[in-house]
């Protein structure tokens, strides 16, 4: 398999030199492409910072962020935002859908955006749509479809311009249990069936339990790391349990 991402001990502060937040503390990793890798953490360890670093949302203080080899940190400001319509896909724990907009036409605003051919944009959202399940919706609006399908058009529009990597931040967080299942059984096919790398930011046990191969932090550091291998999801879910007992997580870290 061959590397997408590589975190080359990036570090990232807060505040001014008498009062600094250390939110991530030399942090290196890196994820192949076509993995299904979990971020977990208790509030505060870091994770959504690590994340939005990756998204280049924030700059980092220190390291540096590889994608495809390209350093990520090294790019311009003007260049960042096309950066991240064509290299990255964001899937929201509250959707960000328009609501004025159908569920098609969500899907579709990525293409838009990204200047894609006018002629090719409605034969793209049918067969993503297809893919998610979600073709007898494309007409309706956000506000009249459940959370779960909501979710799966936001999973669309994240993944209809093939990004190089998508990142999820507690995509389950917004959705009662059965949507949650269905959300992630629809993340089992997107990795399995579109070969998607998908980087997912969770404190939920259930849901990293989905993932191949989990980071936990805390206090801005890697904690540990643990691979699922040949493990059944249940297995996974008990040994995801386990760490966060010796993190000393709490029954408020694992819902």
């Amino acid at each position: 398999m061959n590397e997408i991402l590589k975190i080359d001990h990036i570090q990232k502060y807060y505040g001014s030199e008498g009062g600094v937040t250390k939110a991530i503390r030399d942090i290196s990793f890196t994820v192949e492409e076509g993995e299904f890798l979990g971020i977990m953490g208790a509030s505060g360890s870091g994770k959504t910072t690590l994340l939005n670093c990756i998204s280049t949302i924030d700059a980092v203080s220190a390291g540096h962020i590889y994608l495809d080899g390209e350093d990520v940190t090294e790019i311009r400001p003007k260049a960042l935002a096309r950066f991240r319509r064509e290299k990255l896909g964001f899937v929201f724990q509250d959707f960000n859908l328009l609501d004025t907009l159908t569920i098609g036409e969500n899907i579709a605003l990525v293409l838009a955006i990204n200047h894609a051919p006018p002629a090719g944009v409605e034969p793209r959202v049918e067969e993503m749509a297809r893919k998610l399940n979600i073709q007898d919706i494309l007409h309706k609006y956000p506000y009249q479809v459940s959370g779960g399908q909501r979710q799966r058009c936001a999973c669309a529009r994240a993944l209809i311009h093939a990004p190089r990597l998508l990142l999820a931040d507690e995509p389950t967080g917004a959705l009662d249990s059965h949507s949650a299942q269905m959300l992630l059984s629809t993340f089992e096919g997107i990795h399995a069936g579109l070969g998607a790398t998908i980087l997912m930011v969770t404190h939920d046990a259930f849901t990293a339990s989905y993932a191949g191969r989990i980071l936990f932090l805390r206090d801005g550091a890697v904690f540990t790391e643990l691979r699922r291998g040949g493990d059944s999801r249940g297995a996974f879910f008990e040994k995801i349990l386990h760490v966060l007992t010796m993190m000393g997580g709490g029954s408020h870290d694992v819902r």
